[in-house]
């Protein structure tokens, strides 16, 4: 595939809707995904990950990493196998199954991946790698991507900001999470009850960037 067609791709909308690459769209999209509709803190999806994953720094960085990783990678096969096979078929109602399949795949080349190149944090995540197998927040860039109508070009956008927000999201939990290891929380409050209400106040923190959305 020569670059004029590979462009084509990736910037073509398949039913209808803004043709052209706008970088001032992308930059909505990123800013849109990280801050405004942050798919953990303002969607709630991947919360599991989110609490399960936030208690040390290193290990909310490496699955962040994972998760942006997988998302771009399912955004891409989910896009194109929607539009150049369930779409042409009329088997649109497979969508669901269909990227959950494709989800799932990535999760176990990542595990594979992770388990050969970085045992440590392989170790580190341990149950909540295979997690991201039923992390919402992946299965919901895919469909999300596909109800607004993006294009190829905009939906890797789309996705990779909706990783760097959940990121965002996950090392904030496990810096906070660390910090109240050492503060003189009550005793009825340690663990998940704290972590629930941090969740709730970063939740209300960022709902001020809904503001930059208008």
């Amino acid at each position: 595939m020569n670059p004029s067609m590979l462009m084509s791709v990736v910037v073509s909308v398949p039913e209808g809707g803004e043709p052209s690459f706008s970088i001032a769209k992308m930059m909505a999209i990123i800013v849109s995904a990280v801050f405004i509709n942050n798919f953990v803190l303002s969607r709630f999806l991947g919360i599991c990950p989110f609490l399960g994953v936030s208690k040390q720094l290193d290990s909310a960085v490496g699955m962040g990493a994972a998760v942006v990783f997988v998302m771009v990678l399912a955004t891409l096969g989910s896009w194109l196998i929607y539009y150049n096979m369930l779409v042409p078929s009329g088997l649109e109602y497979l969508r669901t199954i269909t990227f959950i399949i494709i989800i799932a795949s990535l999760v176990q080349l990542v595990e594979l991946v992770l388990q050969k190149f970085s045992p440590a944090l392989y170790d580190a995540l341990g149950i909540y790698l295979p997690l991201i197998t039923t992390n919402c927040a992946i299965l919901g860039v895919a469909v999300l991507n596909i109800d607004d109508k993006f294009s190829l070009g905009y939906s890797l956008i789309n996705s990779v900001g909706a990783g760097i927000g959940f990121t965002l999201a996950l090392v904030l939990m496990a810096g906070l999470r660390e910090r109240m290891e050492t503060a003189n929380v009550p005793a009825a409050l340690k663990g998940l009850p704290i972590a629930f209400l941090i969740a709730g106040a970063m939740s209300i923190a960022f709902l001020g960037f809904a503001g930059l959305g208008g």
